[in-house]
């Protein structure tokens, strides 16, 4: 009986924090994204201390160097972003024409009978990428203060260890929260460097086939591949869609054999080998993980649903006794 009243006290206590995370997602979303910002880069900041340079003037090269990115990501994506909602009008025409003539050659071949746009409806993909896009775009209008907390971050992290040693007073305990911070630190650090593979090669390919706004499916990359299994697919959308505007059938066709060659290359081959094992989640699990954290922080929540996800897995791991939950949670590698 106690057993099961301390089951439904920490469910309610799991429903009341989800509940105050929703309500509190517009300061909860900026922390979040400075937290695994500062996880991606702390290894650099800590790197310059390291050999002999005042953590003043690491700090201040580090943050120089994100201010730099983020000032190279609003001017180069920004334009391109308001650029692509303000012709998305424009697209959904052209898109009505190119399905109408598609239909008509897949008719005249005895393919389909029927009309293409009345088995789906490209032009609310085209809209709802216009709007993700425009609500992804929004955080760098919080770029001042994101930098704000991760230069704080970046300053606590060379004090964190000992500070929590000193609070806990067990060894053991401090071993357990580096090994959690180590995994999640690998897991950030390999996937951002894949990812910003993965977007040059993409904006790279793109811009050879002439597609409108390479740099930008590039960075949709880019932030979409943090999301395994699906933020490929996800990616390629837009583009595709765009590709079948601008270049019709044959460009779009090109542009999907780009994107699946780039799957099966670096998400398939080498990610894998340079991940490890122990990592990965299972296809249900991400779906899943996207549908809450993009229900529970919005746009940016989906964005960084993988990456929370792992860090809770990665607690649950280290539990014996929710050991098993992060096995099931897990792929089946």
């Amino acid at each position: 009986m106690k057993s099961s009243a301390n089951v439904v006290i920490v469910i309610a206590a799991i429903i009341i924090i989800f509940a105050a995370l929703k309500l509190a997602s517009p300061i909860v979303v900026p922390v979040l994204l400075a937290s695994f910002i500062s996880i991606i880069i702390s290894p650099i900041y800590l790197g310059l201390i390291h050999k002999k340079l005042p953590a003043a003037i690491a700090l201040l090269v580090v943050l120089g160097g994100l201010v730099l990115v983020f000032t190279l990501v609003g001017l180069l994506i920004g334009s391109s972003v308001q650029s692509f909602s303000n012709n998305v009008p424009l697209y959904e025409q052209q898109l009505s024409i190119q399905l109408t003539v598609l239909t008509q050659k897949l008719n005249s071949y005895g393919l389909i009978n029927g009309d293409l746009g009345s088995l789906f409806n490209p032009s609310a993909l085209i809209k709802y990428s216009a709007t993700a896009l425009k609500s992804a775009g929004s955080i760098l209008t919080n770029s001042f203060m994101i930098t704000l907390i991760i230069a704080f971050m970046l300053l606590e992290s060379t004090h964190f260890s000992k500070k929590f040693e000193r609070a806990s007073g067990e060894s053991k305990t401090m071993l357990h929260v580096n090994e959690v911070f180590s995994k999640i630190k690998h897991y950030m650090a390999i996937k951002a460097v894949v990812s910003f593979v993965t977007g040059i090669i993409i904006t790279i390919f793109l811009s050879i086939i002439g597609l409108d706004y390479a740099v930008l499916w590039g960075f949709v990359a880019f932030l979409l591949n943090f999301i395994p299994n699906i933020g490929s697919i996800l990616a390629a959308i837009p583009a595709v869609l765009l590709a079948f505007v601008q270049l019709g059938p044959i460009g779009a066709f090109e542009i999907a054999a780009v994107y699946l060659f780039i799957n099966i290359l670096i998400g398939s081959i080498i990610e894998p080998k340079v991940m490890g094992v122990g990592l990965g989640i299972s296809t249900l699990v991400v779906f899943l993980s996207l549908i809450f954290w993009g229900w529970l922080l919005g746009p940016i929540g989906m964005l960084l649903s993988i990456p929370l996800t792992i860090t809770i897995k990665i607690i649950l791991y280290n539990e014996e006794k929710t050991r098993w939950i992060a096995i099931v949670m897990g792929s089946s590698e």
